[in-house]
């Protein structure tokens, strides 16, 4: 036993109690047979393994994902080491499990097959009870890992439609024939990302043997709090009390006579309520029960609305014949969360809601404005993503004012202690099955690994608070019948009903009451709801639209940058699912990518790490026209930066191009959020995207190493609860400068508007029509705005008419304060692009203040006129965040700018590293 514990770790209660073995302290080696044998670990993919032992370099540096090439074309075998301290005979049994295997593996114990995966996203469990006896020696354990990117080509030829769509990879960037793995789809390659295939033991694995007294093996939970007589989809009464129910999938044998007992404990130990349950089912390796909570509970609540209460909940199952019971432990919250696509009612109309359906989140009986962004993959190997970086992407998303973030599908589910995080800020995971904006297939062993993956991973995550929403995948409804593919080809519809309205629906369904199922993130809801239906949800679909009534969300994506500004060109929904606009990441990042000599647009690493592609059939050419895409936009609307300094020049550039993200960004936000207060009651913005992959041009406003873009700031600013922001028609010469609140009581405040020029001066400009002007041309407007809408405050019928040609427009800006409920939120308004705006020099004084403990602080003055973007930038020696950057200060204005500390090699030497640019140094230099 001792020799054992060198080699394993395990854990034993009693002597007679079962031993779990964590296969992630054994010896492993890796090997493709032919040229490579090194050391490995588990969790692990191959790639990882070889890159530790030095036999490839970085994957995402350089080329070398082409270069690699040969990895993920490769079968890769782990293989443990001898494993000592396992025993067999007087009635033990012995399980393999596995939390995860990527993808195609074949595993072995002593040389004997035990079983084949081909599902990355489902937990394997194996009975090895039999073989262990027949293992000479210490028994070893090996798994065998095919190509997935060959091996789905062969699927597809044998059992597949006799089609690759063409959503399974053109142009180079992604490999065909995704839709026929149940493996992350982005490992083939997206327009953000790389394409690497990776294969291994992805997740933890262990050895479980126990004795015939030994309780039963816990393999899976699901817990469901719900109100009584709640149901998937509808808002449930809150006067009712919560339901608790509880079902456990176990391995091993459990007596009919088995009891569960329950006990709730707040966060000081407190117990809520301890009790047996009832009405207990038992069935095929699973057990059931529930009880009714009438005790008083504290309601989980996202952030910004309230406190996120968390209590700890233990299942046991209770019978003689064990020597201890099986118990599971789970942090739960209480509270309810609704997606309501319900038809607007007779009191909605009368407000001015456009008639239609919801498309709105309901927490607690509460609408909510949801505020986020989409969470892509946040490397191209998982099991390098530790909980820091997970904690650390939600610290940034909750102080940005996110509520919300939305795991996209064709990424991987998240592991519990990613909800586990969320669950502790009050981050609303919007959650999908992986499938993507593609045709999947509908044959019987596809369907099979469809519902044991959903049915799994539904029951695996239910009982956190944070879990939003399940959708049936990313853009599915939008494929079908808007894009590559015939609405009325009866195959394809057909195929999309069963998967995604009947197998998935029905796992979603059979497994909560408390949590919304819609089969596709871009969904235009349902003209019938029923339970009791083969196919519960009888989808709209567009064409059975009424043109007069709106029930959808949006997907908008526009890449011309002459109209990014133009506000009648962004799409009126009820909810705005996906938008953005790809850009560079910063100067910092690209170290770590590419070679310094290579920091030019046109470089050929800068092109390959693009994977914003045209359609031009040569991959180089098209790269260079997507990277074009955001250049252009930059050359119509901001000054342009001609240093003379190679990697200064490619720093600027880099930097403009998420400036006009960032602008972007804003302005459409802006525009979704105001529609809370318009006919289409807009109830949403969760923009594209969050995080990154890898170090290339993407629509992220983090890079992937957590380093901010300006448009994670700039989101941070439009995320506020009360806003301000102008509306100009280019067109009709009309501006309109509303206020908008998320806040869910009425608020009330006053608006201060000023006229300036670049240097600060106050302008002689006439103010709109029954407003009063102050002594220096400012003026005040009071406003009301009800809960969750929006308020016009102004307009300007013709605005170049109020100038009078006094001052022209190039040098002329509108600085606006709102101050309501207790926040304060200013803009400045520009009537010319700032590429013809007389931009001056604001005279920019940076003053550090110092450090303390693990935040700095830094004071900013403008003292000789405005500053446009104002951007603080950090060495690579530290790492955090600032709680505000990327703003604009008024001649003679100050702002006092605090860094929250992550990480400091330098010792504090990095503040003397700290760089401070505005817009004006693309003008100066």
């Amino acid at each position: 036993m001792r020799q054992f514990l060198a080699a394993l770790s395990f854990v034993a209660g009693c002597v007679n109690a079962q031993h779990i073995f964590n296969l992630s302290d054994a010896s492993w080696t890796v090997s493709n047979g032919v040229n490579a044998t090194v050391p490995g670990k588990l969790p692990s993919h191959a790639h990882l393994d070889l890159l530790a032992a030095g036999v490839i370099e970085d994957p995402i540096y350089g080329f070398n994902e082409w270069n690699q090439f040969w990895v993920q074309r490769m079968n890769w075998t782990y293989t443990s080491g001898p494993l000592k301290g396992l025993k067999s005979g007087n009635g033990l049994t012995t399980w393999l499990v596995f939390e995860g295997l990527d993808t195609f593996c074949e595993v072995k114990l002593c040389g004997q097959s035990v079983g084949n995966t081909k599902n990355q996203f489902r937990k394997y469990t194996f009975d090895v009870s039999d073989i262990l006896p027949t293992c000479k020696g210490d028994p070893v354990l090996s798994l065998n890992f095919g190509s997935a990117s060959k091996i789905v080509l062969d699927i597809a030829k044998n059992e597949g439609p006799d089609y690759l769509n063409n959503a399974n990879g053109y142009n180079g960037k992604e490999f065909q024939g995704r839709i026929y793995m149940r493996k992350q789809e982005s490992d083939f390659g997206w327009d953000w990302g790389p394409q690497f295939g990776p294969a291994g033991p992805w997740r933890p694995a262990y050895i479980v043997q126990k004795a015939k007294t030994d309780p039963v093996y816990i393999t899976n939970t699901a817990i469901d709090i719900f109100r009584q007589g709640q149901m998937p989809n509808l808002s449930p009464d809150q006067s009712k009390p919560f339901v608790f129910n509880a079902s456990i999938d176990y391995i091993g044998t459990l007596p009919k006579n088995t009891q569960m007992h329950l006990k709730i404990v707040d966060s000081r130990g407190r117990t809520l309520k301890e009790t047996n349950l009832g009405g207990i089912t038992q069935s095929a390796g699973t057990i059931t029960g529930n009880t009714i909570i009438n005790n008083k509970v504290d309601l989980w609540w996202p952030s910004g609305y309230g406190e996120q209460p968390l209590y700890t909940a233990t299942v046991s199952l209770v019978n003689s014949a064990f020597s201890k019971p099986a118990t599971v432990t789970k942090r739960v919250g209480f509270r309810t969360i609704v997606l309501n696509l319900n038809a607007i009612t007779a009191a909605d109309r009368a407000k001015g809601v456009a008639p239609g359906a919801s498309w709105k989140f309901e927490i607690n009986g509460h609408e909510l404005y949801a505020k986020g962004s989409n969470f892509v993959p946040p490397d191209v190997f998982w099991p390098r993503v530790n909980q820091t970086k997970i904690q650390e992407t939600f610290e940034l998303a909750v102080n940005s004012h996110f509520n919300m973030l939305r795991i996209w599908a064709s990424g991987a589910y998240l592991p519990d202690w990613a909800y586990d995080l969320a669950d502790e800020m009050g981050l609303l995971l919007w959650s999908e099955f992986q499938f993507s904006v593609a045709y999947f297939p509908s044959l019987p062993d596809f369907l099979e690994e469809y519902e044991a993956e959903a049915y799994y991973n539904t029951r695996r995550v239910n009982h956190h608070p944070s879990l939003a929403l399940w959708a049936g995948g990313n853009e599915l409804e939008y494929l079908i019948y808007g894009w590559w593919l015939n609405p009325r080809n009866n195959t394809i519809l057909e195929d999309y009903e069963t998967i995604f309205q009947q197998h998935i629906a029905k796992c979603v369904y059979a497994n909560t009451h408390s949590i919304s199922y819609i089969p596709s993130s871009t969904y235009h809801g349902y003209t019938k709801l029923d339970f009791n239906s083969v196919t519960p949800q009888t989808s709209r679909y567009d064409y059975m639209e009424s043109p007069d009534a709106l029930y959808h969300d949006t997907d908008f994506y526009n890449y011309d940058g002459s109209i990014a500004f133009r506000y009648s060109g962004y799409p009126v929904g009820r909810f705005a699912d996906e938008f953005g606009f790809p850009s560079m990441p910063s100067v910092y990042s690209w170290q770590e990518a590419i070679p310094e000599d290579e920091f030019y647009f046109d470089s050929a690493y800068v092109r390959h790490h693009n994977r914003h592609l045209t359609g031009n059939p040569d991959f180089f050419a098209a790269s260079a026209e997507g990277i074009n895409q955001f250049t252009d936009s930059i050359k119509l609307w901001y000054p342009l930066p001609e240093l003379q300094d190679p990697v200064a020049n490619f720093t600027a550039w880099t930097w403009t191009s998420q400036v006009f993200q960032a602008d972007y960004y804003q302005a459409q936000i802006a525009f979704y959020r105001r529609g809370s207060g318009l006919s289409n009651r807009q109830m949403g913005a969760l923009y594209w995207q969050f995080n990154d992959i890898w170090v290339g041009p993407t629509w992220s406003s983090t890079e992937h190493n957590l380093r901010q873009k300006v448009a994670y700031y700039a989101a941070k600013d439009i995320f506020n609860p009360v806003i301000v922001w102008p509306f100009y028609d280019e067109a009709t010469d009309v501006l309109e400068v509303w206020v908008v609140s998320d806040l869910w009581e009425k608020t009330s405040g006053v608006a201060t508007f000023q006229w300036v020029d670049w240097k600060g001066n106050a302008l002689d400009v006439d103010p709109p029509v029954h407003v009063r002007p102050a002594h220096d041309g400012s003026f005040v407007v009071p406003f009301e705005v009800q809960p969750i809408n929006a308020t016009r405050l102004v307009t300007y019928p013709a605005l170049s008419t109020f100038f009078a040609c006094k001052n022209p427009t190039s040098d002329a800006l509108l600085s606006i304060t709102v101050k309501a409920g207790g926040y304060t939120h200013s803009k400045f308004f520009h009537p010319q692009s700032l590429r013809l705006s007389s931009i001056a020099d604001p005279g920019l004084v940076l003053t550090k203040l110092g450090i303390r403990g693990k935040t700095a602080q830094f004071r900013i003055t403008a003292t000789k006129g405005v500053a446009a973007w104002v951007w603080l930038d950090y060495p690579t020696t530290v790492r955090g965040y600032f709680d505000q950057n990327g703003f604009w200060l008024n001649k003679g204005e100050s702002r006092t700018v605090t860094f929250t500390i992550w990480n400091d090699w330098s010792k504090g030497a990095w503040l003397k590293d700290v760089v401070l640019r505005s817009i004006y140094d693309n003008v100066e230099n």
